[in-house]
């Protein structure tokens, strides 16, 4: 199955931005996907994800920011980044009709959707689902980048690994805790912030992939069937 190209409006000065919709024929729900601050939508691994999970007939509609989409390095400002988290929500509802939504994506488009839901909720999206929360720089270990979670009033899923420089996992837990029962969090052992498993090399590995979107369609269908 290979995605369709589509554009939208980013909602900022810097005008249009790509998406990638990839839908099932039989989807039952959507997965709303940003991207890390290093890579955009095509990086491989996001790949995987969205094939993963079409093979669970869970569509997702993965995008660009407005700073990747013209080849910059530096990530946008975050009111551009939310701006544009918006834009993609309001194209996966006109994209993909009738499809629950989750949103969230990969580290910094992670945290762009929840900075993002915590300023407004985003129109239509039933949770959140982050693929390796950066709650703090490498070698800086805090929270505080998690403060505004506790205005985000739908479930989230955490999906975190043990040898993640960007969230200790006692860290983690610590937010998840704080945050109660709208938080899920589903620890991989060994994976680092791009979930490589020590002892199986710098590639993307299958097995991991597959337990990834076995458990972002387990904790949707609770959502969609609740």
């Amino acid at each position: 199955m290979e995605p369709t190209t589509i554009t939208f409006e980013s909602g900022t000065p810097d005008g249009r931005v790509s998406a990638l919709l990839l839908r099932p024929e039989n989807a039952w729900a959507a997965y709303v996907m940003a991207h890390g601050a290093g890579a955009g939508m095509h990086h491989p691994f996001l790949e995987a994800v969205a094939n993963a999970l079409a093979e669970r007939d869970v569509a997702t509609l993965r995008y660009q920011f407005p700073y990747m989409e013209i080849g910059k390095r530096r990530p946008d400002r975050p009111e551009v980044a939310q701006a544009t988290v918006r834009r993609a929500v309001a194209t996966a509802l006109l994209a993909a009709p009738g499809l629950p939504l989750v949103a969230g994506g990969k580290s910094f488009g992670g945290r762009m959707t929840s900075q993002a839901y915590a300023e407004k909720p985003l129109d239509s999206v039933r949770g959140l689902v982050f693929l390796g929360f950066p709650l703090h720089p490498t070698g800086r270990p805090g929270v505080g980048r998690g403060d505004h979670l506790s205005r985000v009033h739908v479930p989230m899923l955490f999906l975190q690994g043990t040898r993640d420089t960007l969230a200790e996992l006692e860290l983690i837990q610590q937010v998840c805790d704080r945050i109660g029962g709208r938080a899920t969090l589903s620890v991989l052992d060994g994976g680092d912030h791009s979930f490589h498993v020590k002892g199986r090399g710098r590639r993307i590995d299958a097995e991991v992939i597959g337990g990834l979107a076995a458990t972002i369609v387990s904790w949707t269908r609770t959502l969609v069937e609740a």
